[in-house]
């Protein structure tokens, strides 16, 4: 059985599935046609809604994908319109991808003779503009609608990478801090491909720049699309190569511990309690810092997450004792206060909910995973719907209460790109 015998077994149009998956119509026919596959996150709101399992998804998809490639012998393509947005991101990716490349790969001598008595002010223009997205992407809700600045912002920097125009080490730290938020907006919608795409060029950037605090950031949030797609092992080897570029770099940053913070995650996933705590332990070294390192955009790590992050990790261990407390104590926070960050009290109250879950009490599951959810459709945040999706995972018995699946009918609902 393929994909849209499936559909039509269960009595879904395409419009009604797309609907409960959170796509759009023509989705669900590239779907069932096998010219694209689903995305991870996607996958499992599909599974939820044609009741299968993910293995069971995988027998669904692959006989759909097969007539395709063999009709026209060649993997099938729906080129986007050419007024997308996302798509003239990607194009500009790799005009600048080309320009900086070239650069790059000149010799030292001959870069310098390139941007000899050339106005510097551009590259700090680059610098500042970058700093104020930063801000911006982390005060809006709906984080996708930053998209179209940063792609003008890419425009300026490719056009002043083709031009010379500024010292080249100082244009390359600006592009590898600005592809490193055009990837966390992607992560937040869900798109996966593109995020890691996106780190990737990131870290060659700085490796090019030999900014080795800008390098360690960008693997960290790489190894945050690993996690993303549960290749935590993966993850790991990435943030190992983190680790000792930050330790190459500026002591007075907050890059080691950042990447440690992100390493008890993956310890967490792991089941590895003892690494989990250590790592945290490290993490917290960061409040012994003198020097305010948050100024650049790049790097955020001040330690004001570390309550939410180390109940997180508790939760994921099934240390539901020590991990409730903490997470009680974060959602208190100033930070956390109703109104303020949407995607940081969203994730505290599914973690609160998962415990609850794991408890089979119901009522702690509604109560904290209607917030969420609230929470999760005015953001239109796609970190959130993925964590709010995970929760599902761990209802089992409890959908058999009416609030509990109502619930996960509202949360494999939320649309996702």
């Amino acid at each position: 059985m393929g994909l849209a015998k499936r559909r039509r077994t269960l009595g879904y149009s395409q419009e009604e599935l797309a609907h409960l998956v959170g796509v759009d119509r023509t989705t669900i026919g590239r779907w069932e046609s096998g010219r694209i596959s689903p995305q991870p996150p996607q996958r499992r709101g599909l599974a939820i809604a044609l009741g299968v399992s993910l293995q069971e998804l995988d027998c669904l998809l692959t006989p759909s994908r097969a007539p395709v490639q063999e009709i026209t012998g060649r993997q099938a393509d729906n080129p986007p319109s050419a007024g997308d947005s996302d798509e003239m991101i990607r194009r500009e990716f790799l005009r600048i991808l080309t320009v900086s490349g070239a650069l790059t790969a000149l010799p030292v001598e001959e870069i310098e003779a390139l941007t000899e008595g050339v106005h510097q002010g551009v590259p700090s223009d680059f610098a500042r503009m970058n700093r104020h997205l930063w801000q911006v992407y982390q005060l809006t809700r709906a984080k996708g609608s930053v998209y179209p600045v940063i792609r003008d912002q890419l425009t300026k920097l490719n056009e002043a990478l083709a031009g010379h125009r500024g010292n080249p080490g100082i244009l390359l730290h600006a592009a590898s801090d600005l592809y490193q938020l055009a990837g966390e907006v992607a992560f937040d919608g869900n798109r996966y491909s593109d995020a890691a795409a996106s780190y990737s060029l990131a870290a060659s950037v700085s490796k090019d720049a030999k900014a080795y605090d800008l390098w360690a950031c960008a693997l960290v949030r790489h190894a945050y699309v690993d996690m993303g797609e549960q290749h935590y092992h993966q993850a790991a080897q990435v943030l190992s190569a983190a680790e000792q570029l930050a330790h190459r770099g500026d002591s007075n940053l907050s890059t080691r511990h950042w990447v440690a913070s992100v390493q008890a995650e993956t310890y967490a996933a792991l089941g590895d309690l003892d690494a989990c705590e250590r790592a945290m332990e490290r993490a917290e070294k960061v409040r012994d810092l003198t020097v305010d390192s948050g100024d650049s955009g790049w790097l955020r790590f001040d330690g004001a997450r570390l309550a939410e992050e180390r109940g997180s990790r508790y939760v994921r261990l099934g240390r539901l004792d020590l991990a409730e407390g903490v997470l009680m104590t974060a959602l208190a926070q100033t930070g956390l206060a109703s109104g303020h960050s949407y995607r940081r009290r969203a994730a505290v109250l599914t973690d609160l909910a998962a415990i609850g879950a794991k408890r089979r009490d119901a009522e702690q599951v509604v109560t904290y995973g209607e917030e969420a959810l609230r929470l999760a459709r005015a953001s239109g945040s796609g970190y959130v719907a993925r964590r709010l999706r995970a929760l599902c995972d761990e209802f089992g018995s409890l959908g058999r209460d009416p609030r509990v699946a109502e619930l996960g009918v509202g949360i494999a609902a939320l649309s996702t790109p």
